[in-house]
């Protein structure tokens, strides 16, 4: 049993995703980062389904009740464990009555903490993620707070200690980076200017941006004048209502990125989709930060799956 100090500033349950619901309004939830989540779990021995802890800018502060091993990855966190600064990127021991305490993370926005046999919590339809906005998954549905007690899957932990993830396959989280989008869907609505301003311009991550999505500012986006169709609404952002893919660029007059937490349809204009791997990067941007856009096509998105995975099964392999 794992009993919690401190949440920390945002503290969820997540797993790799809340899958087959899509159709009823149900989005995924599951980790942002989900490479980040995955070489945690890899590193403690779990499997990339098992549900970890998601900690946004701050970590928490916990108590573990029982020997176990832990693993961090993602955002650069300092932490200190029974009083001895914790590695990331490596798993850990831990003794039963020891506590952890986490910082501020100064690279990315979101650390994943996993431990050895996963977090236990009820699945609901399906998944441990937590889905805030409605209140279901993780723990009772909301963010982690003093006292909560989190149960652990039962795990066989000799030889985890001390396993580390080798240097190629730990990322950086350099703002620089483009973040890779098939353009698509509705960007025959923009100006041609617009169109490639929204990928040669800066953008800079708002303070609003969250699980749900990602705002960003910059220039304004333009859109064809035309008379709007039936169904679609008076701005002209509006469409007849269409599916939101998870990732998928909406636009009135700035972008917004549609994450894990999002609605899964509407009558906004979605001119873009994130490409599936560089999602974990944009779920590692910090408030201000800048994000800029590359066009690719499907077969380069899908060249970028297929490198993220190979990256992931070398990971696997060599821990084994």
């Amino acid at each position: 049993m794992i009993r919690v100090l401190d949440g920390g500033l945002s503290t969820t349950v997540q797993d790799d995703g809340r899958f087959g619901h899509y159709h009823i309004g149900m989005p995924p939830s599951g980790a942002m980062d989900q490479y980040s989540h995955t070489v945690a779990n890899y590193l403690v021995g779990n499997d990339p389904s098992d549900a970890t802890l998601e900690m946004t800018y701050k970590g928490c502060d916990l108590r573990f009740e029982e020997d176990t091993v832990i693993a961090l990855a993602g955002a650069t966190m300092a932490g200190e464990l029974a009083g001895e600064s914790v590695p990331m990127w490596e798993s850990v021991e831990v003794e039963a009555g020891d506590e952890l305490s986490m910082q501020f993370a100064t690279e990315g926005a979101r650390t994943y903490l996993a431990v050895a046999g996963g977090i236990d919590v009820e699945p609901v339809m399906g998944s441990r993620s937590t889905y805030t906005l409605v209140g279901i998954g993780g723990y009772d549905g909301r963010t982690l707070a003093e006292g909560d007690t989190l149960a652990v899957g039962d795990a066989d932990t000799g030889g985890l200690t001390g396993r580390t993830t080798p240097s190629n396959a730990v990322p950086s989280y350099d703002d620089s980076d483009p973040i890779r989008v098939v353009l698509g869907l509705c960007d025959y609505r923009l100006t041609d200017e617009s169109r490639e301003e929204l990928c040669s311009e800066p953008w800079k991550v708002k303070a609003d941006a969250d699980r749900v999505g990602y705002r960003l500012e910059g220039v304004d986006i333009e859109f064809e004048p035309r008379d709007q169709p039936f169904g679609a609404g008076p701005d002209p952002s509006n469409v007849v209502d269409l599916g939101y893919p998870v990732g998928s660029i909406q636009v009135s007059t700035l972008p917004i990125v549609l994450m894990r937490d999002a609605v899964t349809g509407g009558g906004y204009a979605t001119v873009g989709t994130v490409v599936s791997s560089d999602r974990n990067l944009l779920g590692q941007r910090r408030t201000h930060e800048e994000v800029y856009f590359e066009s690719v096509t499907v077969d380069e998105a899908l060249d970028a799956r297929h490198e993220e995975q190979a990256l992931l099964d070398e990971v696997r392999e060599s821990l084994a």
